[in-house]
């Protein structure tokens, strides 16, 4: 091998799906990447607490480089619906199984908690997740004009306009 060749080199390394602890928080942001998502961040965690949602992350040595959030619905018929979203991995962990293994996890704790109907929302241009999602069992139920807004880091108001696919899988006990 000469200077001038590009050595090719594989590293494995470990990646465990869990919870989401208070300090994961700023590492949530990505290096700035996602700072404008603190408060939301802080809110889902806060909620975390109350049992209301839940924050599960895919830690490689210490640091998320993918999460998953859930939303616990309970409607006035009683019926139990989680919903997903916040579904990211670092780019460069992309195509190693850390979105299925998150959604995997994800499906057991929604399990655990005794609901058995989830949906996820996929931008109508990300084609790759709606894949992913389909792949893992859910189904296009109806379209959305994915309007909602939220408060950045700096208290501005941030008004988003995504349309998206909503889909939705059924899970029971293996």
């Amino acid at each position: 091998m000469t200077a001038l060749e590009q050595p090719t080199l594989n590293v494995s390394l470990p990646v465990v799906i869990r919870i989401a602890t208070e300090e994961d928080l700023p590492r949530l942001e990505w290096y700035g990447q996602y700072i404008h998502y603190r408060n939301l961040f802080r809110r889902a965690y806060h909620d975390q607490q109350l049992g209301t949602r839940l924050m599960l992350v895919a830690d490689c040595n210490g640091f998320p480089v993918g999460h998953v959030f859930i939303l616990f619905i309970d409607d006035e018929q009683g019926r139990k619906q989680a919903y997903l979203y916040s579904l990211r991995v670092m780019e460069m962990f992309h195509s190693q199984g850390i979105g299925t293994h998150l959604l995997m996890e994800a499906e057991a704790h929604v399990l655990a908690k005794g609901y058995h109907r989830m949906t996820i929302a996929a931008a109508k241009t990300n084609h790759v997740a709606r894949r992913l999602y389909e792949r893992l069992g859910y189904e296009v139920f109806m379209d959305d004009r994915g309007e909602w807004s939220y408060t950045d880091h700096l208290g501005k108001v941030i008004e988003v306009k995504e349309p998206c696919w909503l889909l939705q899988k059924t899970i029971s006990m293996r």
